[in-house]
């Protein structure tokens, strides 16, 4: 399966969230850390959730993670997805804390498990690295 061959709208890059792009491109998962509370942070935001800081600098991850929660997408809500599906995403919860909604890579008959350790591996969807995650 050639993810980078999907047509699908790119991410809206900002100033907040451009820093987090950069890195994915580079094929790092960079997020958010407060130097006031210490908590890690994600979704990009200008200031911590936590302890309302404005004290947030990027910081790389370690990749590792638990599967949270997922679906098997069968009807996307975007045609550019139709090439592949059934496809899977998932919430994954980050060693460092945060949770993100990501891309979830299986092949065919892989049995995914909600608890399960994953990591990450950057991979090319539409012509952007993005970070998905696949179970370990």
């Amino acid at each position: 399966m050639n993810l980078d061959l999907l047509k699908t709208p790119a991410p809206t890059i900002t100033a907040l969230t451009a820093p987090f792009w950069k890195a994915a491109e580079e094929g790092r998962l960079s997020i958010q850390h407060c130097e006031e509370c210490d908590a890690h942070v994600f979704y990009p935001r200008p200031i911590c959730p936590h302890c309302w800081s404005d004290k947030l600098v990027w910081k790389d991850a370690s990749g590792r993670a638990t599967l949270k929660s997922f679906s098997v997408v069968h009807k996307p809500g975007h045609p550019g997805w139709l090439p592949i599906v059934p496809y899977t995403v998932g919430v994954v919860e980050l060693e460092e804390g945060p949770t993100m909604l990501a891309f979830i890579l299986r092949d065919a008959g892989d049995e995914l498990d909600v608890g399960a350790a994953v990591h990450i591996v950057p991979t090319r969807i539409s012509g952007r690295n993005m970070p998905a995650f696949k179970q370990s």
